[in-house]
């Protein structure tokens, strides 16, 4: 008679240990660094060791978790799920880790935090001091910034991979609360060397602003935003605020931009806004994080500081 017990696949057998946490976390830098040669320096291990590692690792999942030979380095189908899973587990574990030292009062552990671009500029600062207050009352939190498009930061936010974030509002979602920090104020700019530059603003007609050739946001906006770009002649796009910046700067280019982001480039007299009282719109910037989460004293006394720090400033 046919064995077919030898045959079924084994799946994950025994307790965790800490190896398979190692080996895990050797998994998840490869899979980060886009392979062997590139995890070596972040590993700080030679490229021997990642390989007898992954070899490891597979035996004691008894999956083929990723294809490396000279085509280069990339995930089976399987190995794409086991990174999911660390990551997940990774998540449980930091959290678990909180909320033991929260039970101490003791403000311990990492905060993850996903901003958008080019806020660090904002003059009130709400977001720095708070980060200040939290270090000073737990000098042992480790916080991790990630500067990322808004959409991946409530993605992050939601699945639990990001404790909070800081975005511009565009729609509200039902699993996230949001916390008040700014108005931020957006003008039309040109550069010195555009034709607009040296006209008053009395002499700039609709019409010319219209004709001018614009870079416009590759990235959802609101719909009273998105209709003010309507107006423009769109014939340059950019993902973030400095991509736009970039673009207006060669002379080419119309576009808007914060104020606070451009104030170096007024101050140097290399932009100038165009028509500001009638072609500015406000976007509102909110601090978010998941509704209905474990308490997480970290994240807890990181709310808190933002929300004191905006009373102050306000």
């Amino acid at each position: 008679m046919k064995n077919t017990t030898s045959s079924r696949p084994r799946g994950l057998s025994g307790r965790l240990a800490d190896t398979d946490i190692r080996l895990l976390k050797i998994y998840k830098a490869v899979v980060e660094c886009g392979g062997f040669t590139t995890a070596e320096v972040e590993l700080n291990i030679s490229r021997a060791a990642i390989s007898i590692a992954m070899s490891d690792l597979e035996q004691r999942l008894s999956l083929r978790l990723c294809q490396r030979g000279r085509s280069g380095f990339s995930m089976t189908p399987q190995g794409i799920e086991v990174y999911q899973a660390t990551l997940q587990l990774f998540t449980a574990l930091e959290d678990f880790r909180t909320q033991v030292n929260s039970i101490h009062h003791q403000l311990k552990g990492e905060l993850n935090i996903g901003i958008t671009d080019n806020l660090v500029t904002m003059p009130k600062m709400i977001i720095t001091k708070a980060l200040s207050n939290l270090k000073k009352r737990g000098p042992e939190v480790r916080i991790n910034i990630r500067m990322i498009p808004p959409g991946d930061i409530e993605m992050g936010v939601l699945d639990g991979k990001l404790h909070t974030g800081v975005i511009p509002v565009l729609k509200k979602l039902p699993g996230l609360q949001y916390l008040s920090l700014y108005k931020e104020q957006s003008n039309l700019y040109c550069s010195s060397s555009h034709p607009l530059f040296m006209l008053q603003d009395s002499d700039i007609s609709t019409e010319q602003i219209e004709s001018c050739d614009a870079v416009l946001p590759a990235y959802a906006q609101p719909a009273k935003i998105k209709a003010m770009y309507q107006r423009l002649k769109g014939t340059a796009t950019a993902t973030d605020r400095e991509g736009i910046a970039f673009l207006i700067l060669t002379g080419h280019y119309i576009g808007y931009l914060p104020t606070h982001f451009a104030e170096r480039w007024l101050l140097q007299g290399t932009l100038r806004a165009i028509l500001p009282r009638e072609l500015n719109f406000k976007t509102p910037i909110s601090a978010i994080s998941r509704k209905g989460s474990r308490t997480n004293l970290v994240l807890q006394s990181y709310l808190e500081q933002l929300d004191d720090t905006w009373e102050t400033e306000k």
